[in-house]
């Protein structure tokens, strides 16, 4: 049966409890070994004022200092001995310990890179199935002022019904945004997105099936929020096949959907005092923080390539989980990292 991190704990500190009785027992023996000797002293200072008659006593007192002698060597053995056998126990203990909070955190950060794995899915659903949307074929296919404004209400109506998002974008293919789905909110209808890394990406993919997820960023139209940006091409007649016309792209509400995760982690409240739970993206750059220090400019050290495991840097703890991916999805790369300072 496996001992759990507290029971482990217990073990060490029962061991340096044995510890010190023992070291307090073996200078007891010690005290009293240092009386024993200046008994004998002042026994052989007796048995030489006795002369003759006392000369038998002196030989007893002889012996008597020769057993404490050996009683001083076998004390000091001992206490070698003792220090040696307790602290290999208290390294194991202390290693123990260790080793079962490293897989234990490593089980966290990959219930925590899970849930991510389960909600982005369901955004690769979303901007493949909404895509098909006849009001945004037909915007994109000719977009007048009436397509577009039936575009933008028809944003409106799913980002009602789907509140994990900032907004949503109709644009052409060359890169104008057509329509949005919160026009009274962000200024995105007529802006140029061409430059936009996930804008060249989409227009390349060759069927309805295909998306592309781009690396979480703070995006300038929608006020400079933390977003994940989901696209597919919007195709001729809504058929996954057909001719590329437009592209919708899709905006994950990413930093307070991420903070909710790394806040939901089971940590205890002492803990969760000592503890950095993270999400990091596949360059190790972080991308969400328990405490919100560090995102998008910190890359974390300390993570190894294996897809999990946990090591020990300083007085810190780090674990990690790669994404395992969820149904058709693959995953980014990502990793769920927990760092927690050593008691």
């Amino acid at each position: 049966m496996s001992e759990s991190p507290v029971t482990i704990n217990d073990l060490s500190l029962r061991a340096q409890s044995v510890r010190d009785v023992a070291f307090s027992k073996v200078n007891q023996i010690r005290t009293i070994n240092r009386r024993m000797r200046i008994l004998a002293l002042n026994a052989l200072i007796e048995a030489e004022r006795a002369g003759e008659v006392g000369r038998g006593f002196a030989i007893v007192s002889q012996e008597v200092r020769g057993i404490s002698t050996e009683v001083d060597a076998l004390s000091d053995g001992l206490e070698d001995e003792l220090a040696r056998e307790i602290g290999a126990i208290s390294t194991l203990a202390d290693a123990m310990a260790k080793a079962a909070q490293g897989t234990r955190l490593v089980d966290l950060a990959l219930n925590g890179i899970e849930i991510v794995d389960r909600n982005l899915y369901e955004r690769t659903c979303d901007v493949r199935w909404w895509a098909t949307d006849s009001a945004f074929v037909a915007c994109a296919e000719d977009p007048t002022a009436e397509s577009c404004r039936h575009a933008s209400n028809r944003l409106a109506v799913i980002l009602g019904a789907y509140t994990v998002y900032l907004d949503l974008w109709l644009c052409d293919m060359d890169g104008k945004v057509l329509a949005n789905g919160r026009p009274d909110r962000y200024r995105a209808a007529g802006a140029d997105v061409s430059h936009q890394r996930w804008f060249r990406e989409g227009i390349r993919l060759a069927t309805g099936d295909d998306f592309h997820a781009e690396d979480v960023d703070r995006e300038p139209l929608l006020e400079n929020a933390m977003v994940a940006t989901y696209v597919t091409p919007v195709r001729a007649g809504g058929n996954i096949n057909g001719k590329a016309i437009g592209l919708l792209a899709i905006h994950f509400d990413w930093e307070a959907q991420a903070q909710t995760i790394v806040d939901g982690v089971r940590l205890s409240d002492e803990e969760r005092q000592r503890s950095r739970v993270l999400i990091v993206d596949r360059s190790g750059r972080t991308i969400a923080a328990s405490d919100k220090r560090g995102v998008l400019s910190e890359s974390v050290a300390g993570i190894g390539q294996a897809a999990n495991g946990y090591t020990i840097e300083g007085n810190a703890l780090i674990a990690w989980h790669l994404t395992p991916g969820y149904e058709t999805y693959r995953g980014l790369g990502w990793r769920g990292v927990i760092v927690q300072q050593l008691r």
